[in-house]
């Protein structure tokens, strides 16, 4: 019974914040209508408005996310050409990212060097994982399990703890810049102030729910092992 529910609490954890993250993200991409201007347009509008022209709005199948390097707010499809509350606070949450930028906010640029750093990691685990069934057939040793579980956390985990750890700057972007924003600029309607407050903080956990569903595919890795 212990063990049920630990494996329960488990995959709620795991679960739990991807599902809600996706939910609050499509309740409030209907009416698609919600406003008069779109994503893209709002974000070029608040990059304008805060001395950031040089900052490029762009559409992207990658996920929504703000690149320092090519100084790019990227929007997907539904965020760039939509005109739904969800399209309009997410968008803000990205220029949000911009201005940390501006104003050289340590934990952006700190978070962008782990992600770099952590790549080669996860490409080594990757490898690995790939490996490691091959090597189990071929060697029969039990260690190799090990191995596999080692690798998957190693690919998987890395990037999920990376995201945990800078969670407070997806927070900085979401309610100390995007919300002031729309504020200051009367974007949102009186009775969507709320709803774009779970938006926002939907958009801050974005990554870790998806670095946390990722860790599933450990377990997938040592039940192919295992065969």
């Amino acid at each position: 019974m212990a063990i049920a529910i630990f494996v329960l609490l488990l995959l709620a954890a795991i679960f739990g914040p991807g599902i809600w993250v996706q939910r609050v993200l499509a309740r409030y991409s209907e009416p698609t209508d919600r406003y008069t201007g779109t994503g893209a347009e709002l974000a070029r509008h608040l990059l304008d408005r805060n001395g950031l022209s040089s900052v490029k709005v762009e559409q992207t199948e990658a996920g929504d996310h703000y690149d320092p390097d090519a100084r790019a707010v990227r929007l997907t499809p539904d965020k760039y050409d939509g005109r739904s509350l969800t399209a309009i606070t997410v968008a803000a949450h990205e220029v949000g990212h911009a201005l940390q930028d501006q104003g050289n906010y340590g934990p952006l640029r700190w978070r962008t060097r782990l992600v770099k750093a952590t790549r080669g990691i996860e490409r080594i685990g990757a490898g690995v994982l790939l490996l490691s069934p091959f090597l189990g057939l071929v060697t029969r040793m039990p260690s190799i399990g090990l191995l596999t579980f080692a690798a998957g956390f190693v690919t998987l985990g890395t990037s999920a703890l990376v995201h945990f750890i800078t969670l407070p700057t997806e927070f900085d972007a979401s309610f100390a810049r995007a919300l002031p924003m729309l504020d200051e600029h009367r974007v949102l309607k009186t009775v969507d102030r709320p709803h774009a407050r779970k938006l926002l903080t939907a958009a801050a956990l974005t990554y870790v729910s998806a670095s946390l569903m990722s860790l599933l595919n450990i377990a997938r890795w040592l039940m192919i092992l295992k065969r």
